[in-house]
Order: C-alpha cells, then sequence, then structure tokens
C-alpha cells in the first residue's frame, strides 16, 4: 500500500532490531517493512487506548451513582403518579 505522500526522516534503531527488520521483510524494501511495523504498532496502541478509556468509562462506581439515580427514580415515579 503506498502512501501519496511520503517523508525522508532519519531514525536510529538497535542493532538486533534492524537485524529482525531485515530478516522478516521478505520481497518488500526495509522502509516498507518498517512503516509495517509501526501501523501495526500505532494500531495496537491506539486499541489498547481506546479498551483503557472504556473500562475507564463502564466502570461503575456505586458509591458516586447512587444519588443522581435514586434522584431519577424519585422524580420518575412521582410523574408517573400525577397522571
Amino acid at each position: 500500500m503506498a502512501s501519496a505522500a511520503r517523508t525522508t526522516r532519519t531514525f536510529s534503531l538497535e542493532k538486533q532490531v534492524l537485524e529482525e527488520v531485515e530478516r522478516t521483510k521478505g520481497p518488500v524494501s526495509t522502509s516498507a517493512r518498517v512503516n509495517q511495523l509501526l501501523k501495526a504498532g500505532l494500531e495496537s496502541e491506539r486499541r489498547r487506548d481506546l479498551h483503557t478509556e472504556a473500562s475507564r468509562f463502564f466502570t461503575s462506581r456505586p458509591e458516586e451513582d447512587r444519588k443522581p439515580r435514586r434522584a431519577f427514580q424519585s422524580a420518575s415515579v412521582k410523574s408517573i403518579t400525577r397522571d
């Protein structure tokens, strides 16, 4: 998957990382393999962050939720019994 815009940058890689990239790149260029790995890593990080955010959002805090929930229930009962 070629990108329309590419920027040449210089980064330092550990020798072991570069050896692993070279070993696993197959017929594609080293740059293409590094891009594949970086995209996969960034996607993995994004998913992890979304999972963490969802966990925080859906974590129930009963002591914080109880008062507003009771107030809503009480107001609903009053509203329903008025009719």
